[in-house]
């Protein structure tokens, strides 16, 4: 909880024009720490569908962030 909070007022800081870009970032993150805990935590190994799902997410988060922009 104190750290979704703490996420969510530094996100307030950011700049109006990335907040939206910080996000998705969080949530391609969010998604990986989810499947890790599921296999570290709860010990339920994650099949190819969690992990290409996980991948598809990073690379959507990457494909918001990373390119340059005018």
């Amino acid at each position: 909880m104190v750290s979704l909070a703490s996420f969510a007022y530094l996100l307030t800081l950011v700049d109006t024009t990335a907040a939206g870009r910080a996000y998705a970032a969080y949530g391609g993150v969010y998604i990986v720490a989810s499947i890790s805990w599921l296999w570290l935590v709860e010990n339920s190994k994650p099949d190819r569908w969690d992990v290409t799902g996980a991948l598809i997410c990073l690379v959507g988060a990457a494909v918001i962030l990373f390119p340059t922009r005018a």
